[in-house]
């Protein structure tokens, strides 16, 4: 039995939601993602969240509440989104070579009556990368449709020195955090609705 929209046709977060035992079904709106000048980062990632959200609840009959969520790659101040070609995306690979950079996931959750968000960040470190390296990643397909062209829990964790915060929301979806909307609107979980 649904219990839930996923507003995303990521498989990422189709596959941490199943981890967490919560039965869904993909509803995947088509929204621009594009950025507003004068957005923060942690602006953008709960606004299209929330818009992701809400038109998941419309498109899939508001028989149930919906999870939007956006990840996006945050490194001296630049929202670091899917790549648009190789070029792109060892450019951004380049900029997070041996530094720190922040993870911003944010995730909404949608009702008739209410909406709830939340915006985590993580920090995550990378050791130095080579221009050869970056294009041999590229080759391998994974980083075409992921925020900061890179995907943790693929190939690019190899990239990977040091993590702060949750590993779950620099692959797409914080855990923890969403487990705690699903339990406010009543969306069990594997261990049941509290």
């Amino acid at each position: 039995m649904t219990t839930l929209i996923l507003a995303s046709a990521s498989p990422r977060r189709r596959e941490l939601l199943t981890q967490i035992g919560v039965a869904f079904e993909v509803c995947a709106p088509g929204l621009s993602e594009q950025h507003r000048a004068g957005e923060t980062p942690q602006c953008y990632v709960r606004r299209l969240a929330l818009e992701k959200a809400r038109a998941g609840f419309e498109q899939g009959g508001a028989c149930c509440p919906a999870l939007g969520s956006d990840t996006a790659v945050i490194c001296d101040d630049e929202i670091l989104g899917k790549p648009r070609d190789e070029a792109d995306a060892v450019r951004m690979l380049m900029l997070l070579s041996g530094r720190r950079h922040q993870v911003l996931t944010g995730v909404a959750l949608v009702d008739a009556e209410r909406s709830e968000t939340r915006v985590v960040t993580t920090e995550v470190e990378f050791r130095v990368l080579s221009e050869a390296q970056c294009r041999r990643y590229w080759a391998s397909g994974e980083p075409r449709d992921k925020a900061g062209a890179y995907a943790i829990q693929g190939l690019g964790a190899v990239f990977v020195t040091a993590i702060s915060g949750s590993y779950s929301s620099v692959v797409g979806l914080p855990l923890a955090e969403t487990a705690q909307l699903l339990a406010q609107f009543g969306v069990p979980l594997w261990y049941g609705a509290d």
